[in-house]
């Protein structure tokens, strides 16, 4: 009997790395998945996807009660590329999450959001981190582009006492805490509607993003194992790395269809490399369904005008304001789990225009001055 996972299924994974700024690709074969040894050695001792003390944000607030807020905070978030609109809205998230709570508790609080040109700048990115440390942020909230490039910087945090969460995709194994969606059952999720779509038969294709990504290798790995575990006919002819770049998995599906002419489905690890994937299924005029990971408004808009299929929606507006209530709570000295859960969902022409909030069950926290 098949193992089925609901399509709004809000699961735990929180991938947030922050540090508190206070005043005070290679291809791969069908049987292969591209992966980098020494990041998954470095992450195999954590993962957040598998973390015993993990909690979801309904189960923090019921575990903790009010947020209390400190004055004279400021926070820094350092995100991957800004050109990408996912990371827009995490930063967007931050932003009106810092101006609520100084509305609800009548104190101030300082973010500042910064983020790369392009998804492989590894090493601006760790001087971005540097640069927040060095200026005495109260904590930071820290969205890797791979699981080593913030290391050192992350270390020289902490040694500066400024605690870490990490937030979503690339993981920090050093981090104090993270946030963010469960990636693995991303590609759960993803299997499931595709192999109910196409009656469990049909040939699939995976597009990953970028090797040294936590998320990408977990959205990968759980794709093909809801496949593998419950005996699914769907057929992977092929999976290859476009590094969370639009043009490569354009060219990439491109060559795929030319290669597959009976290919059926196409997993993509993020909705921009999946909106890729849509202009060349429409070139080349095949009818194959075509499945992304980050609910981007881009996402939303191709499915309603027929393009993309559906999304796996990890609502980063919503995960910035997870990450910004815990990093509140853990400078106030709660003892927060190693890992809090944000909300995620299939999302396709069914519920593609209902409002995130109530497909999430999303309420407001009560933020109090300390």
């Amino acid at each position: 009997m098949k193992k089925r996972f609901l399509a709004t299924l809000m699961v735990a994974t929180m991938a947030f790395a922050m540090v508190g700024c206070s005043t005070d690709g290679a291809a791969t074969d069908s049987s292969k998945s591209g992966g980098d040894s020494t990041q998954t050695a470095q992450t195999e001792e954590f993962n957040p996807d598998t973390e015993k003390d993990s909690m979801t944000i309904e189960e923090v607030r019921e575990k903790f009660g009010d947020v209390p807020v400190k004055s004279g905070l400021k926070l820094g978030a350092v995100e991957k590329s800004l050109t990408n609109e996912y990371w827009r809205t995490l930063q967007n998230g931050y932003e009106e999450a810092a101006d609520m709570i100084a509305k609800a508790s009548g104190v101030d609080v300082t973010v500042e959001v910064d983020g790369t040109t392009d998804e492989s700048d590894e090493t601006g990115q760790q001087t971005m981190v540097e640069n927040m440390t060095n200026q005495g942020c109260s904590a930071l909230m820290l969205s890797p582009i791979s699981d080593s490039n913030l290391t050192a910087a992350v270390e020289n945090a902490k040694d500066a006492k400024i605690p870490v969460y990490n937030v979503n995709d690339g993981v920090i194994a050093t981090a104090d805490y993270y946030a963010g969606p469960n990636a693995y059952q991303n590609g759960q999720l993803a299997a499931e509607w595709i192999s109910d779509k196409l009656g469990d038969e049909g040939q699939v294709a995976i597009v990953i993003g970028m090797a040294k990504a936590f998320a990408a290798r977990e959205r990968t790995s759980g794709f093909k194992d809801w496949i593998s575990d419950n005996n699914s006919k769907l057929d992977i002819v092929a999976e290859q790395n476009a590094d969370w770049d639009r043009q490569k998995s354009k060219d990439l599906a491109a060559t795929w269809i030319q290669q597959y002419p009976d290919l059926k489905a196409i997993f993509c690890n993020n909705d921009d490399m999946a909106l890729g994937v849509v202009e060349a299924v429409k070139e080349a005029d095949k009818d194959i369904l075509v499945v992304g990971v980050d609910g981007i408004g881009e996402a939303y808009d191709s499915i309603r005008d027929g393009g993309l299929d559906a999304t796996i929606d990890s609502f980063p507006y919503y995960t910035a304001r997870v990450a910004m209530e815990c990093t509140l709570r853990a400078l106030a000295g709660q003892d927060m789990p190693r890992v809090v859960a944000t909300p995620q969902a299939l999302i396709d022409s069914t519920n593609v225009d209902k409002d995130a909030a109530e497909i999430i069950g999303w309420e407001d926290a009560n933020y109090v001055a300390e």
